[in-house]
This record gives structure tokens, sequence and C-alpha cells, in this order.
């Protein structure tokens, strides 16, 4: 008997994932529970087990985008295998399909009649060589708006246009690979944000010292009593969701004509890994202890290396913290992660003379930059922000160090 393998339904708005890789090779003998391969969406990578002992049949290869619930190979229980273990290849089995032959491409298609359309709109459709008809208007009476413009962009509308566009030569190592899904979406979001928000970001910097004495005090008798190191993140996400409390307007979004206030803060914790940038969330991270935030931020960041994250594990954050010191960065703008209104960039600890009552003295300085939404938060508030931040880090005993 044959048993369908189908693309799985990773998401209620996700209709098509992409195979990033089979663990098992075309005519293989597979047992129920034997994982066979892994999916990519925008968001997350799934793992797909067999569900029945037979022979794996691969029909889609490795890289190929498929629709969700689509078939993309089967199980057949009484086959028999032409294949043995070893490391899987995307050519493993049937070969894929020899690509179409190249056809010249289209012109771009007119961007339509744009006398209606305010001048900016105007701006923003001709260059893009948008056509007006196909943007979804949500200005009065439907008319469109350049933020409508830039969002149909965001959400694939370049695409379709890049597909019209004859694509350059390549030269001589020149290298084409396909762009991983959760790369593309990290595309579209970050030119959303671009496109959306009036982003501004203002920076400070504040004396380490004092988090770096007490975190060298207790480290180990931290490390020995909860089994997770103490690091400068459970501070820094400490103190955020403190100064988060103060600014109520940095932990809020903009919903068309509304504001929402959120007074919780599930703070998200940028992490790199090798297929992009991940934010998973640390929810209710304002009610989370030391200990709490240490392991929370331990078990997602192990997930976001092992591509175990699932789409729950990465929506609904209120703020982002984005630890460019880590790679050595000095200084940054971080970019908004949509929908928050802010995202503090920290960065690297350098030893920096500063005047200290009156003497010059070397400490470990570190920049701060808070990239904010100026839709919904004023300077002032943005730099009170900050000025929060840098006092409750130079000052840790107001962060109640309840490990201490």
């Amino acid at each position: 008997m044959k048993y369908d393998i189908l693309a799985p339904l990773v998401g209620e708005s996700i209709t098509e994932v992409s195979i990033l890789k089979w663990n098992k090779q075309h005519g293989q003998a597979v047992k129920s529970g034997d994982q066979i391969l892994e999916i990519e969406s925008d968001k997350a990578t799934v793992e797909i087990v067999a569900e029945h002992d037979g022979v794996l049949n691969i029909l889609k290869q490795a890289g190929d985008r498929v629709n969700v619930k689509s078939v993309i190979g089967f199980i057949d229980s009484e086959g028999t295998a032409t294949a043995t273990g070893g490391s899987p290849s995307a050519s493993a089995g049937t070969p894929p399909p020899a690509p179409p032959a190249p056809t010249a491409k289209a012109a771009p298609a007119p961007v339509g009649n744009v006398d209606n359309l305010s001048p900016a709109v105007r701006k923003a459709v001709v260059e893009n060589n948008v056509n007006p008809a196909q943007v979804k208007g949500t200005g009065k009476d439907g008319r469109l708006t350049k933020g409508d413009v830039f969002a149909f962009l965001a959400a694939g509308g370049a695409a379709q246009m890049n597909a019209q566009t004859p694509k350059p030569l390549d030269k001589a190592g020149d290298r084409r690979v396909p762009m991983p899904m959760i790369r593309q979406r990290i595309a579209e979001r970050l030119v959303y944000a671009q496109h959306t928000a009036a982003i501004l970001t203002t920076f400070n910097e504040v004396d380490m010292k004092p988090v770096m004495d007490i975190r060298a005090q207790h480290k180990d008798a931290f490390e020995k009593k909860y089994g997770v190191k103490l690091s400068f993140m459970s501070f820094f996400t400490r103190a955020c969701t403190l100064a988060l409390k103060q600014i109520p307007a940095v932990n809020a979004f903009i919903d068309g004509k509304e504001i929402v206030y959120h007074d919780y803060c599930d703070v998200g914790v940028a992490v790199g890994t090798e297929r992009g940038l991940v934010v998973p969330v640390l929810r209710g991270a304002d009610k989370l202890t030391f200990e709490g935030i240490e392991k929370a931020i331990g078990e997602v960041a192990l997930k976001a290396r092992n591509g175990k994250l699932s789409i729950a594990d990465m929506s609904g954050g209120t703020f982002t913290i984005s630890n460019g010191g880590t790679y050595g960065s000095l200084l940054s703008t971080p970019i908004l992660n949509p929908p928050q209104s802010g995202i503090l960039g920290m960065h690297k600890i350098m030893d920096r003379a500063v005047v200290i009552n009156g003497k010059v003295e070397v400490r470990p300085m570190m920049y701060l930059a808070l990239s904010y939404d100026h839709r919904i938060i004023d300077g002032k508030e943005a730099v009170t922000f900050l000025v929060t931040l840098k006092d409750l880090l130079e000052n840790p005993v107001k962060l109640g160090l309840d490990f201490a």
C-alpha cells in the first residue's frame, strides 16, 4: 500500500513551504518514526517523520517550493528497497526534471493610471514600477497611500515585478543559489519596516563596571545553584522590562488609527544562526527571575541554532534586544521588528577613558542604541528610556538582584 507524504500545514497564514533536505534516500527502507526530511517555511524549520514502514519514494527534491498539503513523496509498504543508508543527496533517487528552456523575459508592465494619486504616492508608484490597480488602498475612500505601495512591495509585489525584468548576464565566477525562505522573509520584513515606520535611532553609553563586578562576584555560585551561566543578557533583559514599564510607548505599537499598549513584556532576543537572524520571544520576561531569564534564553538560543524554533516561539514579541557586540560591533542602528516600536542594540564593551568625579579613569564602556518608531515615540521618551536603562545598569541593585 502507498502512503502519501504531504507538505505540512505549519501556520494559518503560510500557504507554501520549501523542502530543506531529505534525510533518507529515494528507494531506501524506512521505519515508522524515522526522520525523513526537513521542511522550511518563512518562519521556522519543521521535521517530518515517517508514519509507516516501507520504501521511500521522493517526488519533490531539496530546494523545491511546494504548496502545503501537496504530495511530495510516498512510502510503499510493499516496495523493495533499492538504496542503502548513507549520506542522502538532493539528487538521490528520481532525478529532478530538467529545467525549462530559457525564454525571453517580458518587459515590465506599465504602471497604469497615476493621475488620481497624490504626488508622494505617484512618485513611489512610478519609481518602483507598480501598477496601482494591483494595490489595495487603506486611505480614505480606499485611496492609495505611500505605505500601501511599500507594503505591497514588501509582501511579494517586488518579486512579481522582478520576475518580469530581464536578469543581468552572469559573468565567470558568478554563482546563483536559491534564496532560503527564511532569508526572503527577513528581507521582506526589513524593507517593510523601513518603509512603514518613521525609524530614528538615539544613543547613549553605559559604564559596565558595576554589572561586571556583580557578575564576577556571583557567577560561580549562580551556575552551581541554577545550572546556567549568569550572562549580561539577563541584566539587560531585566533592565529593559523595568524601563518599558516607565516608558510604555516603547512597549506599544500602532494599529491603524489606534495605539495598542501592552501591560506585559514579551521580549524578543535576536539570535544569529547559519540560516539568518531569528528572534525568539521570552514570554512574560517582566515576571521572570534572573534564573528564569537565563534558562529561557538558553532554551530558545539552542532551539534557534538547531533549527527547532516553532512559529509560536517567534510570534507576539513586544520589544526586541539585539546584541551586535557578540560579533564585535562597536555601534549600529538596529532595524525595528514589525509591528514593534522599539529595539535595543547592545554593543562591544571597550575600555575607554572617561571622567569620573573630576578624574580621568579607564572604564569598560558600552554604546547603547535605541531605534524607535517616531510616529508613536517622541524623542524625549526615547532618550528617557536609554537614560533609565543606563541608570539601572550602573546601579544594578535597582534591578532587584534575586540571586544575590
